[in-house]
C-alpha cells in the first residue's frame, strides 16, 4: 500500500512543479485545448445519437412492451455512452500528448534539468518521433479497447456489472494513461514500448496510485486540460523512479531558481525510493 501513496505523491509533485514554473504551465495548456475541443464535439455528438444507435442494433426489441422495451435500451444506451467516455479519457491523453509531442517533450526535458544530472535526449528527428509515438500510441489503445469490450460484456452481469466493473474499468484506465505519461520521458531514454510496460506492472500499486486519481480527475470537464502539464511533469518524476535513477524528493519544495526556466545542472540527490530494478544508467541514443 505504501507504493499507492509513492503514485500519487508523484502526481502531487508534478502539479506542485508546474505550478513553481508558470511559464511551463501556460506552455503545457495549448495542446490540451485543442484536443478538448475535439473531444467536445465527439461526446455531445454521441450524447445526442447514443438512443438512435442503441435502437439500430436492437431491432429485435421493436414489439417489446414497456417497461422492458425502455429498460434494455435505456440501460444499452447509458453503456454506450459510459464506453465512449472511457475510451475517450484513455485517447484524450494520447491524442493529446500526439498533438503536443514538441511541446511535452521540452516540458520533460525541463523537468529532467531541474532534478539535475544529464539529460537524456533521443537524437532523432521530430517526425521519427512523432511516428514512434503514434504507432506506440495505437498499441495501446487496441489493448484498452479490448479491455473496454471486455468490460462492456461484463456490465450485464447482475450486481458485478454495476460494481465491480465500474472499479476495474478505472483501474484498467490509471494504468494505461499512466503508461502514456511516462512515455514522454521513457522514449527519450529509448525504453521501447513493450520495456515500458514490464516497469509499469513492476510497481503495479504506485502505477494505480498515479493513474487512478489522474482518471477520475479527467471525468471533470476542463480538469483534463489545466492538469496534463503537471501529469507529464509527474510522470516524468516517476520514470526516473521506475528506471532506478536517483530522484531529489527530500528537497521538492526547497529549490530555488534564479528565474523560470533555469535549474542548477549539478547537486547531490537524495532519493529515498528503493530502484526498480531497472538499469542504474540513463541511456542517449547516437545523435
Amino acid at each position: 500500500m505504501r507504493d499507492l501513496g509513492v503514485g500519487f505523491g508523484y502526481l502531487v509533485k508534478g502539479q506542485k512543479w508546474v505550478a513553481r514554473h508558470g511559464r511551463w504551465f501556460g506552455f503545457g495548456l495549448l495542446p490540451g485545448l485543442v484536443t478538448l475541443v475535439l473531444y467536445a464535439g465527439a461526446l455531445v455528438g454521441l450524447g445526442y445519437g447514443a438512443d438512435d444507435l442503441v435502437a439500430w442494433a436492437t431491432p429485435f426489441a421493436d414489439d417489446w412492451t414497456s417497461p422492458w422495451l425502455d429498460v434494455l435500451r435505456g440501460t444499452l444506451t447509458a453503456l454506450v455512452f459510459v464506453f465512449g467516455l472511457f475510451l475517450a479519457v484513455i485517447t484524450f491523453t494520447a491524442v493529446t500528448l500526439l498533438v503536443g509531442q514538441p511541446f511535452y517533450e521540452s516540458l520533460s526535458e525541463a523537468v529532467d534539468r531541474s532534478e539535475g544530472g544529464e539529460v537524456p535526449e533521443s537524437g532523432l528527428p521530430l517526425w521519427r518521433e512523432l511516428w514512434i509515438s503514434a504507432r506506440d500510441s495505437l498499441r495501446v489503445l487496441l489493448r484498452v479497447a479490448l479491455y473496454g469490450i471486455l468490460l462492456f460484456a461484463c456490465g450485464f452481469i447482475p450486481v458485478i456489472g454495476q460494481t465491480v466493473v465500474p472499479v476495474i474499468g478505472f483501474c484498467v484506465s490509471g494504468f494505461f494513461l499512466t503508461e502514456e505519461l511516462t512515455a514522454v520521458a521513457l522514449q527519450r531514454r529509448g525504453v521501447e514500448l513493450k520495456e515500458r510496460l514490464r516497469l509499469l506492472r513492476g510497481r503495479r500499486t504506485a502505477v494505480l496510485g498515479f493513474g487512478v486519481p489522474l482518471t477520475l480527475a479527467f471525468l471533470v470537464p476542463f480538469v483534463a486540460v489545466f492538469l496534463m502539464p503537471g501529469a507529464v511533469a509527474g510522470a516524468t518524476l516517476m520514470a526516473r523512479d521506475l528506471r532506478g535513477e536517483t530522484a531529489d524528493d527530500d528537497r521538492d519544495g526547497d529549490r530555488s531558481e534564479g528565474r523560470d526556466g533555469d535549474f542548477p545542472k549539478n547537486g547531490r540527490h537524495d532519493g529515498n525510493l528503493p530502484p526498480s530494478g531497472g538499469d542504474q544508467g540513463v541511456h542517449h541514443l547516437p545523435h
